[in-house]
Order: C-alpha cells, then structure tokens, then sequence
C-alpha cells in the first residue's frame, strides 16, 4: 500500500494517475494548501520543502519519495512499466519527464501566479510566461508531430506533461494551431486512468475546463502563493 499525500494541482495530479495507470493500491492524503497543511512538521519531514506531491511506500519499509518527477520514476521502476527498459527509450521518456519540470511546469506556474492569482496584474510578467508557455507548447507540438506519445510509446513524459499542460485555459494560453498537441491531450482524456487520476483528491477548480470556474479558489490560492 502506498501513502499518497497530494491536493488537486498538475503536480498531485502526475502521481495520482500513474498511480491509477498501474494499478497500485494507495491511500489518498488530501493536503489543504490553502490551509499550509504542506507546512506541518508531518508533511516537512517527509518533504523538507514543504511541497505535495509526497509517497511513502508501505511494502518499502516506509520509504519516503517526494518531487513529482522522482516519484514517478520510482513507481514506474517499482513496477516495471511506463518507462522504456532499453537505453534510447529510457533516455526519451526522461528527457521530456525533465522538459515538463524544468519548462512547463515553472513556465505554468508563474503564468498561473501573474495572470490569475496576484490582485495586481503586471502585464509584462503576464506576457512573459504566457509566451514562454505557448513557445514550450510548440515545442511539444513538434515532436507529437512525429511520434504519438513524447517517448514514442505511452510513459510517465505524457503523465507528467499532460497533467499540466490540459490547464493551460487557466494559465491563459492558446493551443490554437497546434493539432498535435490538442491530438494527444484528446488522446490522454479518453484513458479512463487519467480521467480517474483528475479526481484525486476532490477537486476544488478543475483548471482544464475553463478560465473561471471558481475564482474564489483563485482568491485563496493568491493568498497562498504570498506567503
């Protein structure tokens, strides 16, 4: 049994559906962000970032994993799939695993910061990461162009790479004129795994329907971010 301390973000949400993906029975933790329940001596000792998403592998004596990317890899060895055992392939799926946290999900997340969250919109900064957004989804677009999947077959790259990327309504972004990437996000929306994976925990804002479903999760969430 795994210990899945996690909230309703793309970062809780990559381990969720691989969690679903392979089938692991797990325990789900709700984190209350809003509440900086990520900050309680529990959760820092686990993460001494104080940052969800965070595993603790029952089977494994308790072994602790926390980063999103690091536990992904670790479930994906734990059981043998969603990761290409031949060298090129390995190589593939963990460069666009590293894409996505080096890129996408910082480039999101402050898109996320300066167009919904701060009262104070600075368009400059919105600009900026809105921009740099839309040039990684090109990016992405490219290679979908030539491949179904970012790794050719199906891996924890799409996992951790769609979770976020099917919010980019709530970060501002277009995916207009990128019909491979809309392919593949269409494509990972039929996986009935992912679409359990979006559930865990209860969804406060489902950012991939839409720019205003709930601001005020957006009003407490730009409390967070300030603190």
């Amino acid at each position: 049994m795994i210990d899945l301390h996690t909230a309703a973000t793309p970062n809780g949400w990559k381990v969720s559906i691989a969690l679903e993906e392979l089938g692991l029975p797990y325990e789900v933790h709700p984190v209350n962000l809003t509440e900086m329940e990520q900050k309680t001596p529990e959760l820092l000792a686990r993460n001494p970032n104080g940052r969800i998403p965070v595993i603790v592998d029952r089977e494994a004596g308790g072994l602790t994993v926390f980063e999103s990317g690091a536990i992904l890899i670790y479930l994906a060895e734990k059981t043998g799939r969603l990761l290409p055992a031949d060298t090129a392939g390995r190589m593939a799926a963990l460069q666009w695993l590293m894409f996505q946290m080096g890129g996408v999900g910082p480039m999101m997340g402050q898109a996320n910061v300066f167009f919904r969250y701060f009262p104070e919109k600075i368009q400059p900064a919105i600009d900026r990461y809105q921009n740099e957004c839309r040039r990684l989804f090109e990016v992405l677009d490219t290679r979908l162009a030539q491949a179904e999947y970012l790794a050719g077959d199906y891996s924890i790259a799409d996992i951790a790479n769609w979770a976020w990327v099917r919010t980019h309504k709530w970060s501002g972004v277009s995916i207009d004129g990128l019909p491979n990437l809309k392919r593949w996000i269409d494509a990972l929306y039929a996986r009935p795994a992912c679409l359990r994976g979006i559930k865990v925990p209860e969804v406060l804002v489902d950012a991939g329907d839409g720019p205003d479903k709930d601001e005020k999760t957006a009003r407490e969430l730009n409390k967070m971010v300030q603190r």
